[in-house]
């Protein structure tokens, strides 16, 4: 087993931007792009071993084959042959759709797939950027489809304006939107269930507009989901790491490092993923493989990993995210 490097899965998109092949620092000649999907064992956009003895295996595969090695033991047990992270990169050029996403019952008894919890950590973003998550005032499910329909409905949402370090956590039944101008890493459950409140009547190519899933939204929208701030506050630190989420689906911690440090991963009994923010490092595993780490790449370590030493690159540093199940 060793630190495993996925290619890119790019994805076009009536709002993406232009920033993600620059911030990755690859070759693509695709406009348009506003979602970068890292790491990802979803159908149909399953992950490929980039580099390595296991070069060309797709991440369901690998899971298959290497089980509690690539992803621990209590982790197998939960989920079995199914690996419960995504990780994204989203360049939002324009607005994204209001949504909200399933929790995991709904989404089993709907779709046979897990719920969507998520998480942002904001990049980057043009002056004025704003998220959308939950609302800022209470909303009568009783006239849900009515407020939509006229337009009240937005009025209800909590919007924020933000910059770069900021974090949310968005669980399934909040209400969210990522704004233009935002660029944000995304973590969340492995599921691409989505549905769409509103678009802005947006239409694609052929004229046509996105559907919309109205009635399916109303069962999973957490109605009492009000808070006057919706980020999540942490204290920024160097050298050291910083968590910022614990949930039952991640946790996650942020790095901002300058000078080197050993990550110990030994009473850890996960895999763990990288995520690449600025700058570069040089990691080392237990077992003495060795792999770079830049911004825009994102590295997924074996549930056999026990310590990680990460040796920033002099003069620039490092800032990357840390996550596992």
């Amino acid at each position: 087993m060793y630190p495993l490097k996925f290619e890119t899965i790019l994805k076009q998109t009536l709002w993406g931007g232009s920033k993600i092949i620059p911030f990755k620092g690859i070759e693509s000649n695709l406009d348009h792009v506003g979602e970068s999907w890292e790491i990802s064992a979803v159908k149909g956009s399953e992950s490929i071993v980039a580099d390595g003895p296991d070069k060309g295996k797709t991440l369901p595969q690998m899971v298959k084959e290497y089980k509690e090695k690539l992803v621990g033991s209590e982790c197998y047990e939960r989920f079995g042959d199914e690996f419960p992270l995504l990780i994204k990169f989203i360049d939002a050029q324009q607005d994204l759709s209001i949504q909200v996403h399933p929790d995991d019952e709904l989404a089993r008894q709907r779709h046979g797939s897990f719920g969507k919890n998520e998480m942002w950590y904001v990049v980057m973003n043009d002056p004025g950027a704003k998220l959308i998550s939950g609302f800022n005032r209470a909303i009568d499910p009783a006239r849900y489809a009515d407020s939509v329909a006229d337009g009240s409905f937005a009025e209800a949402l909590q919007t924020t304006e933000v910059k770069p370090g900021d974090v949310f956590y968005v669980p399934a039944g909040r209400v969210h939107g990522i704004g233009s101008g935002c660029f944000v890493a995304e973590i969340q459950q492995s599921s691409d269930i989505t549905y769409r409140i509103y678009d802005y009547n947006r239409r694609d190519a052929q004229g046509r507009t996105r559907e919309l899933h109205t009635a399916l939204a109303q069962d999973a929208i957490n109605f009492e989901d009000v808070a006057e701030d919706f980020r999540t506050h942490y204290v920024p630190r160097k050298n050291q790491p910083v968590q910022i989420v614990q949930s039952p689906f991640f946790t996650t911690s942020v790095y901002d490092m300058t000078e080197p440090i050993l990550a110990d991963y030994s009473d850890l009994d996960t895999f763990i993923i990288y995520i690449g923010l600025s700058g570069s490092c040089l990691l080392v595993d237990n077992e003495g493989n060795e792999v770079t780490l830049k911004a825009g790449e994102s590295i997924l370590f074996p549930a056999t990993t026990k310590h990680v030493y990460v040796k920033p690159t002099e003069g620039e540093g490092v800032k990357f995210l840390e996550t596992f199940a």
